[in-house]
């Protein structure tokens, strides 16, 4: 199996190492020609309005958003949540469109406000699972179609729809594999790790 990683800003190589340590092939993003024979994308953290700029300076917005309306496997951690979003409060600019999804961005505060909480998410492990949050956008709505996978304080911050999942949290900065695992489970057609 073969995953990409959007390699514009945010925890690429940190991404890279948790598929490879699962035992799957991790590649960088850059250009369209990365794009070949990938069988699932992880848009990291960063800042969405730069990454949002730097996708359409590449060229590369459309034939990413055409590959997931094609049913490609993406996760978007942080900004790439917002990257995926149908709405975005207080703004008009979207970017790939693809997950009914309305969020608030730096819900969370400054990087000043930046935590670590713990959770149990029953769908991706039984285990208590760090959750880091840094400058973290929260999803203020949901589609009919959209599984919330957590809440933290009433807050929506890990979804999935269909082979889309979101996270408000950088799973790739803690030593837990839990959401890596599960997305890689996401992007085989069997849906089970091989």
């Amino acid at each position: 199996m073969k995953i990409g990683v959007l390699s514009i800003q945010g925890g690429v190589i940190e991404h890279i190492k948790h598929i490879e340590s699962l035992g799957a092939e991790a590649v960088e993003i850059k250009n369209i020609e990365d794009l070949q024979d990938i069988d699932g994308l992880i848009l990291p953290g960063g800042e969405s309005t730069a990454i949002g700029k730097i996708l359409k300076e590449r060229n590369l917005l459309k034939p990413i958003r055409e590959k997931i309306l094609s049913g490609l496997g993406v996760w978007g951690t942080c900004a790439g949540m917002i990257l995926l979003a149908e709405k975005i409060e207080n703004e008009n600019n979207t970017y790939f469109s693809v997950m009914d999804i309305k969020v608030r961005r730096n819900a969370y505060g400054s990087q000043i406000d930046s935590f670590e909480q713990e959770a149990v998410i029953d769908e991706i492990s039984k285990e208590s699972i760090p959750l880091v949050f840094i400058r973290a956008p929260y999803i203020t709505e949901v589609g009919p179609e959209v599984e919330v996978l957590c809440e933290l304080n009433g807050n929506i911050v890990a979804a999935k729809k269909d082979k889309i999942l979101v996270t408000s949290f950088h799973p790739e900065l803690t030593e837990n594999l839990s959401f890596h695992k599960y997305f890689l489970s996401m992007c085989n057609n069997q849906g089970e790790l091989q």
